[in-house]
């Protein structure tokens, strides 16, 4: 998955003295502070190098997150075209494809990605559970309930998925945090605190543990209150 944000990033580097391989470590280092550099490596990579499946793939994603959908979804079929079944790919691409409105096809796409990962791909299940939490709360905020509860409980589902399967990673972080929301919003009280409980457990030094320590304090005093 995509790192949630800026900041220190571990880039597993490999000794090589292949000239594409290191324009490719290089770009997987600059992703956290240079998009521009990034690209520039990738690119370098991949013209060294055509036949490199997972620089097309980083450089879809460095396109994706300047906004250029157009070459972002080019750079990913590229990826796919050199690597059948690559489940990473097809995750970015059901993302680009949700970014530019096609749901439909974003939620088929996830899905492959699923199955061409075996069941094990985070990243996908965690792309649906955002999908349906957006369609939830489109449902909600247009009078429709029922489609509101329905698609909370779709997101719940991938999201709990992605959680167990990420882990300790430091994605997580931001995907237990999602997953609780949705659980006070669907007000299943114990289960936002066993998970905010986990995510202590987990990530008890990082930045957002005060926030979920309140959380938790504020979900009791609501649980606390005669109904």
């Amino acid at each position: 998955m995509p790192a949630t944000g800026k900041g220190d990033v571990t880039v597993a580097l490999t000794r090589t003295t292949d000239e594409a391989e290191l324009a490719y470590q290089a770009a997987e280092v600059a992703t956290a502070i240079d998009r521009e550099k990034a690209i520039a490596e990738y690119q370098r990579a991949v013209s060294l190098r055509a036949n490199f499946p997972a620089a097309h793939l980083g450089l879809a994603r460095m396109y994706s997150e300047t906004g250029d959908h157009e070459k972002a979804l080019k750079a990913v079929r590229t990826a796919k075209r050199l690597k059948p079944g690559y489940a990473e790919a097809s995750a970015v691409e059901a993302r680009l494809l949700k970014e530019t409105g096609g749901d439909d096809k974003a939620i088929a796409m996830f899905k492959r990605a699923i199955t061409e990962g075996h069941g094990f791909q985070p990243e996908a299940y965690t792309g649906l559970g955002l999908l349906y939490k957006d369609r939830a709360e489109e449902s909600g905020g247009g009078g429709d309930y029922d489609g509101e509860k329905t698609n909370y409980a779709e997101a719940a589902k991938n999201l709990g998925i992605a959680v167990k399967q990420l882990g300790s990673a430091p994605d997580a972080i931001v995907v237990m945090q999602l997953l609780g929301l949705i659980y006070e919003r669907q007000e299943k009280f114990t289960e936002a605190i066993r998970l905010y409980e986990e995510f202590l457990r987990l990530f008890p030094d990082s930045s957002e543990a005060g926030a979920v320590e309140s959380f938790i304090v504020q979900i009791k005093k609501q649980m606390a209150q005669p109904k």
